[in-house]
């Protein structure tokens, strides 16, 4: 009598049979745990009239809101054109224009100024020139013979370098009232912002998620570099001009509303990279988006009711992005 051995079956790695998720299901839970993390900013651990403490919170989420919409995007859509994802939108000197616009205006009229002047129109006048000289620079430098994006980034390092030296030099002649004022307005804020600026902000986040919804197949071409993009029929020097003169607006906005932010949008912006599984513009900056919420009303939350260190979020946020920074750059070992 034989018996008949039935074949071994051979186990199928568990990598191999596990489905992965797609790239649109990791952006819906990201959006849900940035939702997740505005309700507990503004409903948790609150005293007294539940409706007040709403109230007063509401101001600081909608500009973590702004703060995470426009440095998200700004980012995304600077590596975008720069085909490079170490570099930042504040390499071109933005952050460092409008530390030198403040100290400036400290230096002329005194530290009262800055509260004098506050308000609407102020951070509309600051946003305006910060676009306004990005605009010139940009046509400038792509309308000469030798102009090319190697040569913006260049001159933004060194207008950057010379804004922050001066800025530095004045700095140091204020009187100690006057530098303490300044340094209030320098440093990067989420609970003192103007809710007065903050319609005007999500009105231009609104036209900009249009905007870039739009384009976000020209963007997607553009990816594939100069030479590639051109020969599927993009306009690739007027969709960079373009391009760059958003991420002007954007970070303008957010460097007037909240301070400046060196390395949050790059670090939101990394892990969207790695968390969406793709290079497609319309998940990578929504994915962007959610964790700069999750990141800056996590954050804030954590901070202020666990450590009651709520001032510190922006000093441990460009901390950690300053790390992951150095931690890609030694990595590549090149920019």
């Amino acid at each position: 009598m034989s018996a008949t051995l039935a074949p071994a079956r051979t186990a199928a790695p568990a990598d191999a049979t596990r489905p992965r998720l797609a790239p649109g299901a990791r952006v819906a839970i990201a959006f849900g745990l940035a939702l997740l993390a505005l309700a507990a900013y503004l409903t948790l651990f609150t005293r007294g009239s539940f409706l007040f403490a709403v109230e007063l919170r509401a101001p600081t989420a909608a500009a973590m809101v702004v703060a995470a919409f426009t440095q998200a995007v700004a980012t995304v859509l600077f590596h975008t054109v720069t085909d490079n994802r170490i570099l930042t939108p504040s390499i071109m000197g933005f952050d460092s224009m409008f530390v030198l616009m403040q100290t400036l205006l400290v230096w002329f009229f005194g530290g009262m100024i800055l509260t004098q002047l506050a308000g609407v129109p102020m951070r509309l006048a600051q946003t305006a020139a910060m676009v306004l000289a990005a605009t010139g620079l940009y046509r400038w430098l792509f309308s000469g013979r030798f102009g090319n994006l190697f040569v913006l980034l260049l001159v933004g390092v060194v207008l950057g370098m010379a804004f922050d030296s001066l800025s530095t030099f004045l700095e140091r002649l204020l009187r100690p009232t006057d530098y303490d004022l300044l340094s209030v307005e320098l440093f990067g804020r989420m609970t003192d912002v103007d809710p007065a600026f903050l319609p005007l902000a999500f009105g231009v986040c609104l036209l900009a998620g249009v905007v870039v919804w739009w384009r976000r197949h020209v963007l997607d071409a553009l990816l594939l570099g100069r030479e590639t993009s051109i020969c599927v029929g993009v306009d690739h020097r007027r969709e960079l001009t373009g391009v760059l003169v958003l991420v002007a607006l954007l970070v303008s906005f957010s460097t007037a509303l909240v301070g400046p932010m060196t390395f949050f949008g790059f670090l939101v912006a990394t892990l969207a990279y790695q968390l969406t599984g793709t290079y497609r513009h319309a998940y990578v900056i929504p994915m962007a988006f959610a964790i700069g919420v999750v990141f800056l009303a996590g954050g804030q939350f954590v901070l202020q009711h666990v450590f009651y260190a709520a001032g510190f979020l922006t000093v441990v946020i460009e901390f950690v992005g300053g790390l992951l920074f150095l931690a890609l750059l030694l990595k590549r070992r090149s920019l």
